[in-house]
């Protein structure tokens, strides 16, 4: 029994001493070493890449931020603008009223500083007029256009079979857009057919057609 165990133990270590044994396991070792060195490298690469991808979405994140902040800003900024321009448009309104309450006066036309008086009037309506137009205020052009809800309130309706019904024809009081925005309607009569206007207009159609 000693004798048998004896042998095995010899075989085990004329194994390890066996030279190809030992290369044998050395290129094992080595494989390992380089199988770890690029699972190693896998994972560094994925790190990178996920990091990478992490930076762009903070960069994208910022940028968004950034541009909803010059969003806010402008639109602050503009309707800071606007409702000033809205509330201006009172000043050229009483000018406006000044200056023709001044024209029709019988007792101021008497005085001889009259036409002075009344150039000034012209010259601050036109100063006024300047500096809206400088910032994008514009005046809405409504008579003889068509009535248009967007930029029209209207006032009255005038009965008039020359032209087509809802055709703007008279102006109460004047409206104003900024930067293409709506600061105040046009206040506006328009015009409408009688219904027995409608049967008078067909009827003089149908006679005319007739006589052809």
């Amino acid at each position: 029994m000693k004798v048998e165990e004896k042998n095995e133990s010899d075989l085990k270590q004329d194994k390890s001493n066996d030279p190809q044994n030992k290369e044998d396991t050395d290129v094992v070792i080595e494989k390992d070493k380089i199988q770890d060195e690029k699972n190693k490298e896998e994972l560094n690469g994925k790190k990178v890449k996920e990091l990478e991808e992490k930076i762009l979405r903070t960069l994208a994140e910022m940028e968004n931020q950034r541009r909803r902040f010059e969003k806010e800003r402008d639109e602050a900024f503009e309707f800071g603008g606007f409702t000033f321009a809205k509330e201006s448009l009172a000043l050229i309104d009483n000018l406006e009223r000044a200056r023709t309450s001044f024209a029709d006066n019988e007792k101021f036309k008497e005085n001889k500083d009259f036409p002075k008086i009344l150039e000034a009037f012209e010259i601050l309506e036109k100063d006024l007029i300047a500096i809206f137009k400088r910032n994008n205020i514009e005046r809405i052009i409504c008579l003889e256009k068509k009535f248009d809800p967007n930029f029209h309130q209207a006032m009255l309706e005038i009965d008039d079979t020359s032209k087509e019904p809802g055709t703007v024809v008279q102006e109460i009081q004047k409206g104003y857009t900024m930067k293409g925005r709506l600061l105040r309607p046009s206040m506006v009569g328009v015009t409408r057919f009688k219904t027995e206007d409608v049967k008078k207009v067909q009827e003089n159609r149908d006679n005319h057609d007739t006589k052809k």
